[in-house]
């Protein structure tokens, strides 16, 4: 195997180790992650309708 996936195998393999032993904690960061991504995209959205104003 070359070293992509064994880094590849390695973070998902964590990530279910992570949601298998701390549910809570995790839901609770994809709840941060996607509220992120929420207020990046609204101020996107703000930004190109300024644009256009």
């Amino acid at each position: 195997m070359n070293l992509k996936k064994i880094l590849i195998f390695a973070g998902v393999a964590l990530v279910l180790f992570l949601l298998v032993t701390q549910p809570t904690q995790a839901a609770d960061g994809v709840t941060g992650i996607l509220g992120t991504l929420r207020g990046a995209a609204e101020s996107i959205i703000t930004f190109v309708r300024s644009l256009f104003n």
